[in-house]
This record gives C-alpha cells, structure tokens and sequence, in this order.
C-alpha cells in the first residue's frame, strides 16, 4: 500500500481507505449501501489491514450513530493500528441544537462519536457541511479547544464550496487555528467538478482531497452498458436520487472508455476507475466501500499497478465537460491559459 501527506500535514494516510457507511446500514441511504454487523465489520477491517488500508471513515450521521458503532466494535482492542476519520454538522435531530457546527453542537457532537467509537480521540474530524448560521470564528476556535484537549488530531472539512474554505483558512491563519488539511469531495469519472475550484485551491493551501464515490454513485461498477436496462438488483433504483446526477450519454462515453482500457490491462472497470483517481492531483486518499469481502477485495486491486499516459489521455477525452463559467476561458482561450495553467 501506498501512503501520502494529508494536504500538508504530517499525517501519512493510504492510498486506499475504508468507508465504513455500510456498517450498521438503516434506512432508504444507508441501508441500500450495506447493514454489516459488527462480526462481519471485524471480518473487513481485518482484510484492510492486511492489505495496509488502516483509515476508517464513518460519519455521526450514518444510520444515526451506528455506523460509528459497529466500527468502534471492529477495532475494539487494535486501536492505535487504525486511523479513525468521521464527520458531524448534519442533522441528528429535529431540534434546533441537532446540526450545524456552533461550539455546543461541535463539543456535543464530538463528545457523543467518541463514545459510539469507543475512543478517547479522534484522527480526522470533518465538518460535514458548511454551517452559514456560525461565524467561523467560532467554528475554528472551537476545534482549536478539541484539538488541545486532545480530542482531535486533524480537522479537515467536506462538501464545501472554494469560498468556504478559503474563508476558514485565512481565519485559521489569522488567529493561529488548526488549519484544514483534508477536503472530503466527489471526484470521479462521471463527476469532474471538483478539478476547476476546490483543486486549485487544494494545490495552492495544501489541503489534500479524500475522495467519496469514486464510482460515481455506483455508476461504474461495469454493470450499466449503453442499450441495456438498469440491473434488477442495481442500487440506483433506491439511491440515484440521493447522489449526483449523470447524464446517460456522458455515463456511456466513459463506460466505453472504460471498457476499452480493461482489455487493455485485464483490470476491472471498478479498479482502473480508481486508479485514475489515484493519479490526479492532491488525491491524498480514495474511500472505497464494501458490502461483503468479495467486493473489498476486487476494489483493493486498485492499487500496486498504473494506468498508462496513454490510457489516462482516453480516460481524460471521455469524462471530459465544458467548465462552467468563469472556468472555461482558461481552457479554452490561449491569453488565459498563459495566465493561469491548469492543475490537471
């Protein structure tokens, strides 16, 4: 296994890292994702650490708390073997102290994952969603008190637009916070937004990028083809609505691509998916899923080989989009490329 900076902290994390949103699985999401019990999470964590995946991600949000559970469950005993990363801000309730990122719900919150992780730190903690309604101020200063305490480690961000985070660093630098060194972000072939602002700006500050769907939703799981219906037991059927959308012509450019590039190198279209992404820019880490160990398995073959140049150049002419404005000028228009070269 592969290990990189976290953006430009100390922390070295793998290439491959696990997302635990399968564990303990409930409701219209997360139980469409996978329900493993905590015998069955011991089972894949044990298979990730033999392959040197040892970051967990989980969320206070996954099936309300018990996601945490069960991964606090499976590592119970093997604590400082494991990375833990989880996230909060969400909504866990339908009061009005139940979400956001103000300092009682961030210190409740933290307080709460450290007891269904069965921990008494946290490695990673990321702020699920921008909150408008707390000034970051407090926010930073807040995580600050935690990090001090001992509590947190690092402290990273997910879903946030450029702005945000651009925001939150400068009041990080000012005041001499923690700053954010990771952004949890959607990045995959059939969702490429994350290239014109927030990597940049991840290349610029240091933050590294922990991908989330790197299938695109389960998009490219080599299952959906052009002229074919959706699989009966596909997952889409309950939780297309939920993620990004994906046109279905650009979805079958890629798949084309895609299947061009596993007779290539006799790799499955899952693996050379995320092996494109762990070759892109500020990629610290690619959070992979997995209901049961056959499909951990097939998805851990992502790493310990590359895609060609080549290969990355088809990939790249197939998943390609026109940049939304003010992005597409530096694409396209020789005065700002000069300016302004791509990261990508």
């Amino acid at each position: 296994m592969d290990y990189r900076r976290l953006g430009a902290s100390g922390l070295k994390v793998p290439a491959l890292s696990f997302g635990a949103g399968t564990f303990g699985g409930s409701g219209p999401l997360f139980g469409a994702w996978g329900n493993s019990d905590a015998k069955e999470a011991r089972r894949l964590v044990d298979i990730c650490l033999e392959a040197g995946v040892n970051l967990f991600d989980t969320a206070d949000v996954y099936s309300n708390g018990a996601s945490e559970e069960v991964l606090g469950e499976a590592i119970k005993g093997r604590r400082d073997a494991v990375l833990i990363s989880t996230k909060t801000s969400l909504p866990m309730g339908d009061g009005p102290a139940d979400y956001g990122s103000s300092r009682s719900r961030l210190i409740k919150s933290v307080d709460a994952a450290l007891k269904r992780l069965g921990t008494d730190y946290i490695d990673l903690l990321q702020l699920h969603a921008f909150d408008a309604g707390t000034p970051v101020e407090e926010v930073l200063s807040t995580l600050d008190e935690l990090v001090r305490a001992g509590k947190l480690r690092y402290v990273g961000v997910s879903n946030f637009s450029g702005w945000q985070v651009m925001k939150s660093l400068a009041q990080a630098d000012r005041h001499g916070y923690p700053r954010y060194v990771a952004h949890q972000v959607y990045y995959s072939l059939v969702g490429r937004d994350y290239e014109w602002e927030l990597m940049p700006l991840g290349l610029d500050q240091g933050v590294g990028a922990l991908v989330w769907s790197p299938l695109g939703w389960g998009r490219l799981t080599g299952k959906i083809r052009r002229g074919q219906p959706l699989p009966e037991k596909s997952r889409l059927h309950d939780t297309a609505g939920f993620g990004p959308p994906v046109e279905d012509e650009h979805l079958y450019r890629v798949m084309d691509a895609l299947d061009a590039v596993a007779q290539e190198t006799g790799k499955t279209v899952p693996q050379i998916a995320i092996n494109w992404l762990l070759q892109r820019p500020t990629v610290s880490s690619v959070i992979i899923g997995a209901r049961n160990e056959e499909q951990l398995r097939q998805n851990l073959g992502a790493v310990g080989w590359s895609l060609t140049l080549e290969q990355m150049k088809k990939l790249d002419a197939a998943s390609e989009v026109t940049a939304p404005y003010p992005y597409f000028p530096y694409r396209r228009q020789e005065g700002f490329a000069r300016l302004n070269p791509p990261a990508v």
